[in-house]
């Protein structure tokens, strides 16, 4: 017997003679914090992606590659971790070492990698959180918290939603959900904020405003 199924038997006896309470559980929470058009509710995603420190640029699909070859040249990067099923297109402009996501791929050949691009699940106004499902334009999660630079597309407005309600909506919970709000940082007891300690140091998040 296993540990997990000696833990398991002692709470099945330990709620044995407890009395069955069929009554359902309401969840009347708010499925949104107040009414907003849909651009205020892309405004509002702009504004906490940014508060969070994740570096926020818009364009239209025509300039999507452009747009992400000249951050990838800003950065300085040489090389670019890319989703098997990332649109073409997007990097259709840069010349930098495109780096396929193998499963074969060590953390210390990640680390080498100078930054990845994605597209997302959904991304949440409220919040200012972008989700991720390791669909095929995403890839696995490992490649957006190894490399030190992440560029993310959000389609907007389809993939926006205000709520956490309303972006589970659009989830599946067997996917491996990332979900990201800023880039990575975390602070001491002092409240020292340290960026990059279990992920990038930069997000930079597109807007792309869909025809």
């Amino acid at each position: 017997m296993s540990s997990r199924e000696r833990i398991l038997g002692r709470v099945r006896r330990a709620l044995a003679d407890a009395p069955a309470d069929e009554t359902p559980i309401v969840r009347d929470y708010l499925r949104e914090h107040g009414q907003r058009t849909v651009a205020e509710t892309v405004e509002l995603l702009a504004e906490n992606l940014a508060d969070y420190r994740a570096l926020v640029h818009r364009t239209d699909t025509a300039g999507l590659p452009a747009l992400i070859a000249g951050l990838l040249d800003e950065r300085g990067a040489t090389s670019v971790l890319v989703p098997p099923g990332l649109d073409e297109e997007w990097l259709a402009a840069t010349g930098v070492t495109r780096v396929a996501d193998r499963a074969e791929s060590t953390p210390d050949a990640l680390d080498r990698v100078d930054s990845v691009v994605t597209a997302c699940a959904v991304a949440i106004a409220e919040t200012g959180t972008i989700v991720l499902d390791g669909s095929p334009d995403q890839g696995r999660r490992r490649i957006t918290l190894v490399p030190d630079h992440h560029i993310c597309v959000v389609r907007v407005p389809g993939q926006v939603v205000s709520s956490v309600p309303q972006g589970l909506e659009r989830l599946d919970p067997a996917r491996p959900l990332t979900w990201i709000s800023g880039p990575s940082a975390t602070s001491d007891i002092e409240l020292d904020r340290v960026e990059g300690v279990h992920g990038p140091r930069t997000l930079e998040v597109i807007l792309v405003g869909e025809d």
